[in-house]
């Protein structure tokens, strides 16, 4: 996968950060030790003039092997005290070594394999989680939550269709906040259908902090937005191939105000290869958009909106406009 250079340098500095917290830590607890129980400092020095000695001794040559027999035995006796005094006092065996948080490759992102160096998961993981900070970055993902939606906005009477808005809600509410709580790599794919201002960015977002909180990689993001993206790099010169990457890879893709950007020959190519890659890999995508289903195929393709149909759970949102009816009930509030 491809990543700007933007994204592999906040990944690295993460992971150079942990690495730097890992040696801090593990420095303070040895002058710490040293300080109750004088003793291991005076056996760690000697452990690493046993070391040195040793090398000279090779060095020097002569008779070398009888010395750094006698230096080796002395050398263990010495690691020997140090991890009996340390066990003593409560402590591990390796409480002077940094505490990495990846063993594999001790927070530097790569390790070594049959003499090949290898990228480690760690560094991938990273890589993954900066590009998505990267494009959530002007996404509000933390200001809607399954917590503070409101029912209260939505009709209680009948609608044209004979559907009660304040019912119906309640449902599709119930069954996004169980789709967060079981959220898997496996999960529906889900078309969010209704005007402007009836909620669908609100359960979107909810959606998305809930999933991001059991540590999947999320990328929330409008269709104007994600073309404004592919566009700035076009403009720059470089590929866009790193984006689709992004969004293709993410755990959970979801797409607002599909079909509110303005299309050309340019825009409809690259949200069809964003879909259906995501289809084509079996990755969850939640789409919400203010067209008809006709609508999308009139902006699209029959063949893109038909398979996206027929893999994604639709939820139809109704009432209306949740923005006004605050405002109404704000002026109430100020007259009573």
């Amino acid at each position: 996968m491809g990543y700007s250079k933007k994204v592999f340098r906040a990944a690295e500095a993460k992971l150079s950060e942990r690495k730097q917290d890992a040696e801090r830590a593990a420095e303070e607890r040895r002058r710490k030790i040293y300080r109750l129980i004088p003793r291991t400092e005076e056996l760690v020095k000697a452990i690493g003039s046993s070391g040195i000695r040793a090398a000279r001794a090779v060095v020097r040559g002569g008779n070398a092997t009888e010395e750094l027999e006698k230096l080796r035995a002395e050398n263990l006796r010495l690691q020997s005290e140090l991890r009996t005094i340390l066990r003593e006092n409560g402590y591990k065996e390796d409480v002077f070594e940094p505490d990495y948080s990846c063993k594999r490759c001790n927070d530097t992102g790569y390790y070594e394999q049959d003499n090949v160096t290898l990228m480690c998961p760690c560094l991938r993981k990273a890589l993954s989680e900066c590009a998505c900070e990267e494009l959530n970055r002007y996404a509000p993902l933390y200001q809607s939550t399954f917590e503070n939606f409101s029912l209260d906005y939505y009709p209680t009477e009948p609608n044209e269709h004979r559907i009660v808005p304040r019912e119906h809600m309640d449902k599709v509410y119930r069954y996004c906040r169980d789709y967060a709580a079981n959220f898997s790599l496996h999960s529906q794919n889900l078309l969010f259908f209704g005007a402007t201002g009836l909620g669908k960015t609100h359960l979107s977002l909810a959606i998305a902090n809930e999933v991001i909180q059991k540590g999947f990689s999320v990328i929330y993001v409008s269709a104007p937005s994600l073309i404004q993206q592919y566009e700035q790099r076009m403009r720059s010169g470089s590929y866009d191939e790193d984006l689709l990457d992004m969004v293709t890879d993410c755990d959970l893709l979801i797409i607002d105000d599909l079909g509110s950007e303005f299309t050309n020959q340019f825009t409809v190519p690259h949200i069809y290869n964003l879909i259906n890659s995501r289809l084509l890999l079996g990755r969850p995508i939640i789409i919400s958009t203010n067209l008809s289903m006709r609508e999308l195929e009139r902006q699209y393709t029959y063949r893109l909106v038909s398979r996206l149909s027929g893999e994604a759970e639709k939820l139809n949102f109704f009432g209306r406009d949740i923005r006004i009816e605050k405002k109404k009930l704000k002026k109430v509030e100020k007259t009573s």
